[in-house]
């Protein structure tokens, strides 16, 4: 918005405020005081006819013929002949209900709808007096009421509303041509004002903006007025030539900064496919600690698609190629929308870890929900898969925390920022523990209890991985339970705590149930097949729980 338009918006307010208020003021003024006058001369009619009736009455009344039918008929017909004499225009009309509510005189044509006429008696018989808008023939009209008791009659002494108001509603157009005539004048006086007063400002801008464009600092502008616009021209032209002179040495370090910056570009363009972007800031920032590794707690995610060698012996290799750059694509995007880190490929596999690089309080969290997007992720891939008949993919991911090594290893001909440690290992394991578990994901005991008061956790088994020998707690997650899994997972825990107590047949029970509430549940099955086992042959002293993988 420019400024010119700024005063206008400022200023033509100020200037209508006044006009519109005495426009209002003036009109409704002027409506009020014809109104006044019309009203005035429907009662005076009135007031005329109430008059003349009575007189016809008292004529009757003096010579005793009040009960005379015939001369009180005449005495209404002589009414109504008066009432004809009091119109002044085509709509004026003037008409009486008798005590029947049924009209008993007319100036002219009637024309009253059932509705109207039962609204018109109700009046009369309620006694109105006065000023009225009623409805007559379904044209809004105005109307002075009156009542003359010796004939039982109610006088309606009639205009429309339509010509009844038409001299106020002339004022009323008449004060809206003028008002809309003088802001306009107003307006167009303002924005001449308006650019007279910012021309200096006009030039001062366009002069800048030629600089900009052209980068020619000699361009100077007129001094138009001395005031604070002449000023400030003043100002500009002295400030274009301490600019000018500085100009050369501000392209000479400029130069030297593009060329620079155009050096990282490419670096950070070849090795962000390689190395996280915020890897390389820190690089940038501190190049000497590029090799220095540190150990953090990290959540470490493995994924792998199951029985993918068979899947690609269907499919010819670009096809196989087009699969899992789809699938690598969704999987990646819900690590990234994360804060995770895509760590590595490894084949059809996925290594992501969470707070190798930025730490966060909830980074257990974190992955376990990218587990959970993950599943949702390969359904959306697996419609896609269908779209170009191929097999759906199966994936399994398991999850870890704890402190790993965090840096660049390798050699200074190719290296690689990673982490390395037993956690990297053990949620490898709990990946492959995936298949024989018949779970799509599983999370170690430090991950549940990170993560167990925010998602729905069950414990599966206590086991010892390859290359371990202390047992660790393995537990299933879900984004929600399904109303049965709401039934059947608090017996499963109760039943787990009974089967470490050795307490098998109760466990067995407990299980049984589960079993039958989810009845493709393989983890209830394991235990009940367990539970068995243990009751003819007890496990030794010194027993807990634990079962050895020998396969990962």
């Amino acid at each position: 918005m420019t400024i010119r338009t700024k005063i206008v918006l400022v200023v033509l307010p100020l200037i209508i405020a006044p006009l519109v208020l005495t426009g209002i003021t003036s009109t409704l003024s002027a409506r009020n005081g014809i109104t006044a006058v019309a009203t005035g001369f429907l009662q005076f009619k009135a007031e005329q006819l109430v008059t003349y009736a009575e007189g016809q009455w008292n004529l009757l009344a003096s010579n005793g013929l009040e009960s005379n039918p015939a001369y009180v008929e005449a005495s209404k017909a002589a009414v109504e002949s008066f009432a004809r004499s009091l119109l002044r225009s085509p709509t004026e009309s003037i008409f009486a209900l008798g005590a029947d509510g049924q009209p008993a005189m007319r100036s002219g044509d009637l024309h009253l709808a059932p509705e109207e006429l039962k609204a018109l008696a109700a009046l009369a018989s309620g006694g109105a007096a006065g000023w009225r808008t009623i409805q007559v023939g379904g044209v809004p009209t105005v109307a002075h009421v009156a009542s003359f008791k010796p004939f039982g009659w109610t006088f309606f002494v009639t205009e429309t509303a339509a010509r009844f108001y038409s001299a106020a509603d002339a004022i009323l157009r008449q004060a809206g041509f003028i008002l809309g005539g003088s802001l306009l004048a107003a307006g167009a006086l303002l924005f001449l004002f308006a650019r007279y007063l910012t021309r200096p400002l006009q030039q001062v801008a366009d002069a800048m903006t030629e600089i900009i464009t052209t980068s020619d600092l000699s361009r100077r502008v007129d001094v138009l007025y001395k005031d604070e616009t002449g000023r400030l021209g003043h100002t500009f032209n002295l400030m274009s030539g301490e600019l000018g002179k500085a100009y050369e040495q501000i392209k000479a370090y400029a130069l030297r900064a593009a060329l620079a910056q155009v050096r990282e570009e490419k670096i950070r363009h070849v090795f962000q496919r390689y190395v996280p972007n915020s890897v390389l800031e820190d690089f940038f920032r501190s190049p000497e600690r590029a090799l220095v590794g540190e150990n953090r707690v990290v959540a470490v995610l493995f994924s792998d698609v199951r029985s993918f060698t068979t899947i690609s012996e269907k499919l010819r290799p670009d096809e196989i190629v087009e699969s899992l750059n789809e699938y690598f694509r969704l999987m990646v995007d819900v690590v990234v929308a994360h804060e995770g880190i895509v760590d590595k490929y490894i084949g059809d596999a996925v290594m992501a870890t969470f707070g190798a690089v930025k730490r966060n309080e909830d980074d257990a969290l974190r992955s376990v929900q990218v587990a959970l997007k993950m599943l949702e992720a390969l359904d959306e891939f697996n419609t896609w898969q269908a779209g170009k008949q191929r097999t759906a993919f199966h994936i399994g991911i398991g999850i870890h925390y704890g402190v790993v090594t965090v840096g660049n290893i390798g050699s200074e001909k190719k290296m690689d920022y990673t982490v390395i440690g037993d956690p990297v290992n053990l949620a490898s394991r709990l990946e492959g523990l995936t298949k024989q578990y018949h779970e799509p994901v599983l999370i170690s005991a430090s991950v549940h209890r990170k993560v167990s008061a925010h998602v729905p956790c069950r414990l599966i088994d206590t086991v010892a991985v390859k290359g371990r020998k202390e047992g660790t707690g393995i537990y299933s997650v879900r984004k929600s339970l399904s109303a049965e899994e709401e039934k059947a997972w608090p017996l499963h825990e109760k039943a787990m705590e009974l089967y470490y107590a050795r307490q098998f047949r109760e466990a067995a029970d407990l299980f049984g149930q589960v079993h039958q509430i989810l009845p493709s549940d393989h983890a209830s099955a394991d235990f009940l097949a367990r539970c068995a086992t243990f009751e003819k042959s007890p496990p030794p002293a010194g027993w807990k729980g634990v079962e050895e993988k020998t396969e990962k």
